[in-house]
């Protein structure tokens, strides 16, 4: 009698040759209550995985699925990420990171805006000096690594500095501080657009009684 009904013992029984090659004695299987050796198993995957369907006690469908799915993603976007590292060759931009380079900034290089100033700071010490010749007021001045200190007779005194980190020019007197960059040729002051020369013969009527006049003090453009 047949051990599943419908289903001759031929179909559940295998010869075992094929193991008795390998000295292994291949065990029986026990499907639904009945004994089915392992090929009779194995033709049964064998057909369902020619029919794109995995099926049975010992082929669980759905794990099998998200492995495959698994993979295939997988390999999908190392696909995607080896095109995107081609293309980002000719455009200059890191893909994985999504940062693109910074850009060559063009501004006022170090050497420039120090040669400018030092003229500047020179042309100031100048400038006072002609204004003393027909002045009755006495003060002094000197200028020593980009540092102009004028000193005024009732003792106070006025700075004028080169800050070359901000390719400024800066000055301070008893009015406060001022900071002047390189804007059309002219230093001009980053906060209200007043001109160095202007601002500074001003502090000086106020604070020295000396009349200066500073002419065109030329400066780099801070943006070239």
């Amino acid at each position: 009698m047949s051990p599943l009904p419908g289903v001759g013992a031929s179909a559940l029984r295998r010869p075992r040759a094929a193991h008795r090659g390998l000295g292994v004695e291949a065990p029986a299987l026990p499907v639904d209550g009945a004994t089915v050796e392992d090929g009779a198993v194995a033709d049964g995957v064998v057909a369902g995985a020619a029919s794109g369907c995995l099926s049975g006690p010992l082929m669980p469908q759905p794990a099998i699925a998200a492995a495959t799915s698994g993979t295939a993603t997988s390999v999908a976007r190392r696909r995607i990420v080896r095109e995107a590292r081609r293309i980002s060759r000719n455009i200059g931009v890191d893909v994985i990171t999504h940062l693109p380079r910074e850009p060559e900034r063009t501004v006022t290089t170090e050497s420039t805006f120090l040669a400018a100033a030092d003229a500047t700071l020179a042309a100031i010490g100048a400038a006072i000096d002609r204004a003393l010749e027909d002045a009755d007021t006495d003060l002094d001045w000197n200028l020593v690594d980009g540092i102009l200190e004028i000193a005024c007779e009732d003792g106070s005194k006025v700075i004028v500095n080169r800050h070359a980190p901000n390719r400024e020019i800066w000055v301070a007197g008893r009015r406060g501080g001022f900071h002047f960059r390189g804007e059309g040729g002219r230093w001009r002051d980053a906060r209200g657009g007043g001109e160095l020369g202007a601002t500074l013969s001003a502090i000086l009527r106020e604070q020295a009684g000396l009349a200066v006049a500073f002419g065109d003090l030329a400066a780099p453009d801070a943006s070239g």
